[in-house]
Parts: C-alpha cells; structure tokens; sequence
C-alpha cells in the first residue's frame, strides 16, 4: 500500500540485499522502501467495491462474509505487513530494478509490475528489469502467490515505491542544476529540465541516495496521467520464452549437478520396505540410488541413464494410504457427510439439485522439478514455488539446516493453477543431494505428476431454492469435499490471519463463496471429509465447482419461474456492476438467437476477487464430442494494468471450463489414479478450443481487482447449461464425458 515516508539504507533487522553483480549494495544503489501506514485500508476497499447497486429481486440478501472479508483481503494485509521490505533499485546503468515478490508462473504478473514501475517512475519499460525475489522469510506469506491477489495485493505498494523513486531523483536533479524542482519533468527514464538539458537517473542515483527530504511530491499519480497502465502491452518476457532464452528450474546450469527421477509406489503415499539396487548401480552413467520417504530416486549422468535404470531397481513396497479406497467409496462418504437441507414453508415451490464433481489434476506444461546443491551448513537450491518461505522451510527441516541456511532461488515455472504452492520436488532434490554428497536436477515425469502429484478434490454438493409469486424466497447450499491441503502458500496467511473455524478449509469456503444474487436467505457450508490424499488448491479455489453448480442451478430456477436465463441474472444480481457485465456478453453474443437442433448458447457469471465475469458460449453437441465453438466473455476487474493480460487470463480460464465440464477428471480406483498422461487425461487441447473468442473488458476505474481465477466457474457454469439446453439433459456429474 503507499506510503509518505522512505528511508536510504537496509533495515537493521531485515536481510541484507545484493546487487545484480552479485556484491553488496553501495551507495551507487538507490534503494527505495515504503514504511509508511497505507492510503487505503482493507475495510474501506471492500466498502467501495461491493457496496449494492439497484436490486430488482423483492426479497434482498443480507452480506455473507466474503462480501465483507476475502482472501484477497487476507492477502493484500498479509502485503502490508511485510511493505517496508519491498525493494527498489536503480543502477548506474540506468536500469531500474524491482524485485518482484510473488512467482511467475504464466499469468504475466512480471510484465504487470514493470507497467506498473515504469509508468509511475516514468521510466521506459525496457529499462526496467522485474527479477523474480529468492525465499526471505523476513517476507513470509507476503511472498506467496495465490488468491488472485498479486495485483491487488502489490499495487499501492510499487507505485508508492516507484513515486518516491521520482521524487528524489527530481531532487537531485534540482540540487545538481540549482534549479526549482518543481520546474522538472521526468519522461525516459530521465529528468528534464526546461532548457531541454536531461540526466539519466542512473546519472542521479548515487545523488538521490542522499535525499532525505525530497522536493517534490511522493504521491503517486492519478490516473490520468497514466502512459502504460490500461494499454494492451506484450509480454516483457515473451522474446526469451519463445526464443527458448527463458530459464525454468531443469535449465539452470549448476556445475556437476546429476539428473535424477524417482522410483514412486504402485498406490498413493505407499512407503518403501525394501529394495535392491545392484543391476541398476552397473548400468552406463549411474552414480547414485536413494531411498526417500517418496519412493527410490536414481541419479545419472543423464536423465535417458536415470530413466532407463529406474526399471532395474527392485523395490518392495508397503501399503499406501488409501489401498482399496475408489472413487465410488468416497462418494458415499461425501453424500452421508451433508446434513439434510432445511425444509420449504408451505405454499411455497423448490428447485434441488444434487452434483458431483471428479478429481483434477493440475497438469502444468512444466512437471515439478528442482535443482539442489546442499553442502554441510549451507544449502542452496532453484525451484518454482508459489510459496517459497514455506519452501524454504521445508528443505530446511528436511536436510537438518535452519531457514537463513537455506538460499532458495525462485524460478519462472511453465503453470501452476495452485500446484507450485507445494515443494515436494525441491524437498526431494534436497535430500537426494545431501545423501550424495552432489548437487542434483531432481525431475518427475509426467506419469509421476498424473498417479502421485496433487489434485482439486472430489466433491459434493446439494442445493435447493425455494420461491413463491416469482421471487426466491432462500437459497441453500451444503457442500462436501475431500479434504483440501491448505497447509501452504495462501492456506497459510488464514492460518496466520486466524481464519480456522471450525477447519481452515471451511474458512477459505466462507470467504470464497459469495452468491451474487439476492436469493432472500442464503445459506452456503461445506464438510469435509478426510482422506491421506494429496489435494491441493485448484484454480478457482472451491468457487469452480461450486459456482459452477450454483449457475447450473440459476437456468433452473429460470425455467422453474417461465423466465428466460439472461432476465432472471438482470432480476436477481445484487449489483449494477454486475448487471453491466451480464449485458455486455448477453449483447455481444447475441443472446436468444435461432440456434439448430443440437446447439444452444449458455451463459453464466461469476464475482469474486472484487471483480465481476460473465461468460456467453455456443455449443455443438451433434457430434461424438460436444464442442464450444464460440466464446464471448465480458469482465469488470477494477482498474485494468494490462488489458492484453487480462484477456489472455480470460482464454485460459474458458479452457479450464470446457475441461473440467465436458472431458476432464481423475479415476480413484484402489488407492491409485488411473489415468497416467495426457493420453488418458482428456485436457482440452486446440481441437477443443472455441473457434471464436472475444472478450470484453468493461469498467476499468478503482483499484484493480483480482484476475487468474474469476472466470473459470463462469465459463464452466456457460459450457454446463449450454450443454442443458442443446441436449435436453440436466447435467449433474462432471465431467459429462467421464
């Protein structure tokens, strides 16, 4: 968040800073911290941003807590505390440096924070360099990445950052020029004087250290006189990913470091008893076989070596933690752990619903790896974690060291969707090289991440709606999942935040889940039901299934009223805003046209993040395989940093949709996954990519909202009930194709 004040040096207590060179920072370096009480505070955010519009429904619905309080929230606080740690530098070269806090992880979050440096230090964007932060756990879970909030969350602080930057470099200038500082204009990366004359700041940076009281105002810009934010920008690291340039963890070059896979059990979280290892030890290129909680690693000289030898290992192994358990016994639990739903009042109508989602594995591009090098008091590895203090941590636990003896280097991964929240590749690859005495490039393969890597957990869910003389009178819905893992990353800020009641995973449910219609009384709850499977956070945290549902549900209560789909959303949304969103894509999608036998549009929404989406779809369902072929989606995110980001954000969540609806799901059968690749995992690929795609970014003012996850339960909730209407069915268990 911004702040009035700045300070030259390192905090006493916080961990000291390096130079790109490598030494250590001088007074070449102008660094820049933000240390004061933010401009806007949590509460009056969320004020201004869900505040009501005009309701049309009779029977309005009282704030739930997400209206109130979200984890977005959570983590812009979680931000605030750690503020006055952000970094800025600007070099002799006239490069401006800013460190960024969070992973990069496709969803451009580098490219946002440069527009962001750029325009208010009124530096151009080349000049500006968005290095990844290494684990400092001065920072905590202000370093994580989750929750759709890195925006939200870094946006006051950079630009607080970025104006102080200016300010004391105007400054200097002034002092150097003996010149009013008010009299100077800064553009390139440089001030300006009226004469034309120019300094570079790298020119000014040893001067502007010196500044204690700069001349000019630290106070950000308004935005007005915004030059980048709100303009399409390309990607500041595109050239290097598609030139190959761009580094991911299994490209860092460490000297001697080993390739190594690891041997893994037939079932999930089943423990080595024994194993022999001689004819794998005599194959070409082998150095190493290690025993670890996981499984057997085998480390070569090459990953073909490493691969070819895991087959000559033989191991005994002991039973899993979910031997003989399959997807049909979960189920059962799932069903038997909801409470009964509350009964309707006479002369009233209900609509229920019952739906059932399958397990999801997170597939990344990039599967997990690490490279590690640990050497008796040090360690020092690269991985792409979304949650590298808890990272850091963990290989610190493993390997017998203390966190500050640990130098996790955060590395750009290939994906995520919340799977680089956890570490077990780097807490493998750490142990691998502790036992070996050698650094290793730990990988899994794709079969690994498929039968052992982390899932969205089943669930289930029961809604029912009651409604009299056209109106919803109440809305329930009680929901069952196998318990989320959320011990990491953004699970940990509720934890630290204190967001545990009754269980974190129930807590994460309460923030997350906001219906946006005014159903009267809303009831929304979720049990859990534990099992030692490896879940995770999925994108769209608990909201992809049950949003999903919930518009599933909304098409239902429209026929039920004799309502058309688009004029029951207008009637029932809680907010103008949403409305606006809802008739954006209604509009442009050209809601209610002549469709053929076989295909219908769909349409759904979704808020969350304090922002708002709506998504329109065509469908053909004449085929062997229903296929969308056209997407219009619309979105209100607050103020827009990078529109060509967001839409890009948008493409990818329709294709998430399309996944987890028509064709994609995990099989549980006896303790182990089923499916092993994308050969059996039936992701959504080109051929299932809509033919056309537009969306529309609307609003634009306030503070930015959150963006990575808002329009996956949308898109799936337009798939779903476009499928409804072109089939005549009433899809319930998903993926329908499963």
């Amino acid at each position: 968040m911004p702040g009035d004040a700045s300070q030259d040096a390192v905090p006493e207590d916080s961990a000291p800073f390096a130079s790109p060179a490598g030494g250590p920072l001088t007074r070449r370096w102008f660094l820049t911290y933000v240390v004061a009480a933010p401009v806007l505070t949590v509460a009056a955010s969320s004020a201004d941003l869900l505040a009501p519009g005009k309701a049309y429904a009779v029977v309005p619905s009282p704030p739930q807590p997400g209206d109130v309080l979200d984890l977005g929230d959570v983590m812009v606080a979680a931000t605030k505390q750690a503020q006055d740690l952000f970094v800025l530098q600007v070099t002799a070269e006239n490069r401006v440096v800013f460190r960024v806090p969070r992973a990069e992880v496709g969803q451009g979050i580098t490219t946002a924070t440069a527009m962001m440096v750029a325009d208010e230090i009124d530096a151009r964007l080349v000049d500006v360099d968005v290095p990844l932060e290494d684990a400092r756990q001065d920072l905590g879970t202000a370093q994580s990445t989750g929750g759709s909030s890195s925006v939200r969350s870094l946006w006051d602080p950079v630009r607080s950052i970025a104006a102080e930057a200016r300010a004391r470099l105007v400054t200097a200038a002034a002092e150097r020029w003996d010149l009013p500082a008010d009299s100077l204009t800064t553009r390139d990366t440089a001030v300006w004087a009226p004469d034309g004359r120019s300094a570079t700041y790298g020119s000014l940076t040893e001067a502007a250290a010196q500044v204690d009281d700069p001349a000019v105002s630290t106070k950000p810009k308004s935005a007005s006189e915004y030059r980048l934010i709100g303009t399409a920008t390309t990607r500041v690291d595109a050239r290097s990913i598609v030139t190959g340039a761009a580094k991911y963890a299994l490209d860092i070059d460490v000297p001697g470091a080993l390739p190594t896979v690891v041997i893994r059990p037939p079932t999930l979280k089943g423990k080595v008893k024994s194993y022999e290892a001689s004819a794998a030890l005599q194959m070409p290129g082998v150095v190493a076989v290690t025993e670890l909680p996981s499984g057997v690693a085998v480390s070569a000289k090459t990953f073909d070596q490493a691969l070819k030898a895991r087959s000559a290992v033989q191991v005994t192994w002991g039973s899993g933690t979910v031997d003989g358990v399959s997807d049909a016994d979960i189920q059962s639990r799932l069903a038997a752990a909801l409470p009964p739903m509350i009964p309707a009042p006479p002369l009233t109508q209900r609509v229920d619903a019952t739906f059932t989602f399958a397990f999801v594995n997170h597939a990344p591009m990039e599967v997990g790896s690490a490279v590690a090098d640990v050497k008796s008091g040090s360690a020092e590895v690269w991985v792409a974690s979304k949650s590298p203090t808890g990272a850091q941590s963990a290989v610190a636990d493993a390997v017998g060291l203390s966190a500050d003896q640990v130098t996790l280097h955060v590395i750009r991964a290939g994906g995520s969707f919340g799977r680089r929240i956890y570490n077990e590749p780097v807490v493998e690859a750490a142990r691998v090289s502790q036992a070996i005495g050698k650094p290793v490039k730990l990988m899994w393969t794709r079969n690994d991440d498929m039968r052992h890597g982390r899932v969205r957990p089943r669930s289930h869910h029961q809604l029912r709606a009651v409604y009299a003389a056209g109106e919803v009178l109440s809305y329930e819905h009680r929901a069952s999942c196998v318990e989320v893992d959320l011990g990491s990353g953004t699970g940990q800020a509720l934890v630290d935040a204190g967001y545990v009641s009754p269980t974190v995973g129930s807590a994460f449910f309460n923030i997350a889940e906001v219906c946006p219609y005014n159903f009267g009384v809303v009831t929304e709850t979720l049990n859990e039901v534990s099992y030692d499977i490896p879940t995770a956070t999925w994108r769209s945290v608990y909201s992809a299934q049950a949003r999903t549902a919930e518009e599933i549900l909304v098409d239902e209560i429209a026929k039920a009223l004799g309502s058309d789909a688009v004029a029951t959303r207008r009637k029932f949304l809680k907010t103008a805003e949403a409305r606006a969103v809802l008739d954006k894509v209604a509009t442009e999608g050209n809601w209610g046209r002549a469709m053929s036998s076989g295909t219908a549009q769909g349409v759904a929404m979704h808020a969350e993040y304090r922002s708002i989406a709506a998504c329109l779809v065509e469908i053909n369902c004449n085929g062997a395989q229903p296929r969308v072929t056209k997407a219009v989606m619309a979105l209100d995110v607050g103020r827009q940093v990078n529109p060509s980001g967001l839409r890009a954000q948008a493409m990818g969540s329709l294709m998430d949709g399309i996944s987890t609806v028509l064709l994609a799901g995990n099989h549980l059968d006896n303790g182990a996954f089923r499916e092993g690749s994308f050969s059996d995992f039936k992701y959504a690929r080109q051929a299932d990519a809509p033919l056309s795609c537009e969306v529309h970014l609307v609003g634009g003012t306030g503070a930015p909202g959150g963006m990575g996850e808002l329009c996956v339960p949308a898109a799936a909730g337009a798939v779903a009930n476009a499928y409804a209407r072109a089939t005549g069915k009433r899809p319930r268990n998903f993926p329908i194709n499963f």
